[in-house]
Order: C-alpha cells, then structure tokens, then sequence
C-alpha cells in the first residue's frame, strides 16, 4: 500500500475481456493506494482474505490519516495468481465493507493495463507491505 498525496491513472490496454470497458483516466488527492495480489491458494479463504485485507487497509489508512481508499489489482506480485472472477469478488467485497464504514472507496478499472503516476510523502508509513 502506498498513501499518496497524488495518484492517477490513464486507462491503456484491456487484457481481461470478460470484465467491464473503462476509459478515460481519473485523478486522486491524500489517498492510500492498496496494490492488491490475490493468489491462487487464497481462491479458498476468500471470506478470511477479505477480513484481513479490511483490516489492514483500515490500519494504513488510520496511520496516514485518510478515509480515501483506491484498490487496484496488481498481479504482478507473485508467479501465483487467483482466478481474475475470484480476484474481483475480493475487490467488490473490500470496497463494499470499507463504504460501510465511513471510507471513500474506489477501483482502477479491473482487467487493464494504467499508465500511473504518483506522488507520495516520504515518510515511512507511506509504503506498507503486508503479506494476507
């Protein structure tokens, strides 16, 4: 997770075609970007994964005092990667929850490549790692 003080994305190459058309891009201000990996052996826990992911996102966002959450799914992070319906399902699951607690929560458009560019503090809670 990094918080940034500015985050946006373009929307560039579609690589999921089963999932929604995006286009367009979209800019954000004092927002914790989760970069989210959801891994083949979490298609089982998927209830368990989703509580720990709430759980760590609320953390990180209280650290960088913000209620403004953008998840974005990065299966870039390991060689294990979820089936992209399961990955989904998590991401819908985290951003309802986190919407019932008071947060402003957003998705990049799922199944795309984004150009990004980001602007974060240099400070230590800015960049959290957490392994679910």
């Amino acid at each position: 997770m990094l918080f940034a003080d500015e985050f946006s994305y373009t929307v560039t190459t579609k690589t999921l075609l089963d999932f929604e058309d995006a286009e367009g891009s979209k800019s954000f201000n004092d927002i914790l970007v989760a970069f989210i990996q959801v891994e083949k052996e979490d298609e089982e826990e998927v209830s368990k994964k989703v509580k720990k992911l709430i759980k760590s996102i609320k953390w990180a966002a209280g650290k960088n005092k913000t209620k403004n959450v953008l998840l974005h799914s990065f299966a870039h992070l390991s060689s294990s990667k979820a089936d992209p319906k399961i990955t989904k399902e998590i991401l819908d699951k985290a951003e309802e929850r986190l919407k019932n607690v008071g947060f402003t929560v957003e998705q990049t458009p799922f199944g795309y490549f984004l150009d990004l560019k980001l602007s974060a503090p240099g400070v230590s809670q800015a960049r959290i790692f957490q392994d679910l």
